[in-house]
């Protein structure tokens, strides 16, 4: 079959999974405040999907899913000059796909799909345009979002290391002026995180493609097989192990800058795979195909995470379970006349999104899960009960 059908059925086949899901997931508090609150860039091309769609689900999560897959096609095409053979440039495609981080930033509205397509754009745009080009780029991504400043700063190292004067002249100004827009984040009382930021980049990209990604970027190091990508996804690794010694860092905010090593990651792992004699080759299709696996049950996990509810004691450690409730809660009460509550700060944001406003005659109040009211709000999922709360109608008169 042709390599360009393979891979507009691998990436119908993502966008139709992704719109699925969209449908089947709630908005989250975050999100509500993203949407609702201080302007940013990502905010506005929510609202302008909202202005154009509506205010559901799939307008809010349309614009990650669109970021998504421009970010796949940016991920095949940059992958050509590190795999000559197509045939892996589709495996690194479909293993970009899978990632349990790229999923996730696919469909949760925040800043790492933005993020990871804009530093998959840079990348093109520094192969394959001008100078001048790659420059007004950067400059937009400083006024854009705060978090490119590791991109500066990793380029700046990249044009010490190429001795281009200029090009680091220009990153230099570009971080300090990002310094100077959004400032320095040193919240929180100093506390080690680096074990749990370990696990984190583990959990996103999958243990073992993080430990060969690690290997790779190490490697790499040795061998002075230094590229533009190679210094991004080291920097961003490197500041954000250091900066865990201090705080809790915002893993979207650094993740996408690793997943821009997956082509060194994927060329690194062809070579040594072809210089071997196909005797001593069995192990590294066994670790492939071991990894692809574990890709495939975690995104089935993703996907059909409700299921766990028949699975998990306590609902609330669901780990989608901020991202569930709100819009069958709002339908719920709808169904009884209410457009109007007084809830808890969270589910009161959320609730909003889907219609349902604030006010104080109308109390709404969950419930333990052990004492159900025949005249209570209950949420099901798979014939389990995940919320459980009752509505007080108070005279303020």
């Amino acid at each position: 079959m042709n390599v360009r059908y393979i891979l507009f059925l691998i990436l119908g086949l993502d966008a139709l999974t992704l719109i699925f899901q969209s449908g089947e997931l709630s908005i989250s508090y975050y999100e509500a405040l993203l949407v609702s609150g201080d302007f940013s860039f990502l905010q506005l091309l929510i609202k302008s999907s909202i202005f154009i769609f509506g205010q559901n689900d799939y307008a809010l999560r349309l614009p990650m899913i669109v970021l998504h897959l421009s970010s796949a096609i940016l991920l095949f095409k940059i992958s050509k000059k590190y795999l000559k053979v197509e045939r892996n440039r589709i495996w690194l495609l479909l293993i970009f796909i899978l990632l349990p981080g790229v999923m996730s930033s696919a469909i949760i509205v925040n800043s790492a799909g933005l993020i990871l397509f804009a530093l998959l754009l840079f990348v093109y745009v520094h192969e394959n345009h001008s100078i001048k080009t790659t420059y007004i780029l950067l400059f937009c991504y400083m006024l854009i979002e705060g978090s490119f400043a590791i991109l500066f700063v990793a380029l700046a190292l990249f044009s010490l290391y190429k001795k281009e004067r200029n090009n680091f002249l220009f990153s230099a100004a570009l971080f300090f002026g990002s310094l100077l827009l959004y400032g320095i984040d040193t919240h929180g009382s100093p506390k080690g995180y680096f074990i749990d930021s370990i696990g984190i980049y583990a959990a996103i990209f999958s243990p073992i493609i993080f430990i060969y990604l690690v290997y790779v970027l190490y490697r790499r190091y040795l061998t002075k097989d230094l590229d533009i990508l190679w210094f991004i996804a080291t920097v961003a690794l490197v500041f954000s192990l250091l900066l865990s010694f201090r705080q809790r860092i915002t893993i979207e905010y650094f993740a996408p800058y690793l997943i821009l090593a997956l082509p060194l990651v994927a060329q690194t792992f062809e070579h040594s795979y072809r210089v071997r004699l196909d005797l001593f080759r069995k192990k590294y299709r066994w670790v492939f195909v071991i990894s692809l696996a574990l890709l495939f049950v975690n995104s089935s996990v993703m996907f059909f995470n409700k299921y766990l509810y028949q699975i998990v004691k306590e609902p609330k450690k669901h780990f989608s379970y901020n991202m569930h409730i709100a819009k069958e809660l709002s339908k719920e009460l709808k169904s009884r006349d209410i457009y109007c509550v007084n809830t808890d700060k969270k589910m009161q944001k959320r609730l909003e999104f889907y219609g349902v406003t604030k006010c104080n005659n109308l109390i709404l109040r969950e419930n333990s899960l052990n004492f159900i009211k025949t005249d209570g709000v209950t949420i099901s999922y798979i014939n389990r009960v995940v919320y459980n709360a009752s509505v007080t109608n108070i005279n303020i008169n």
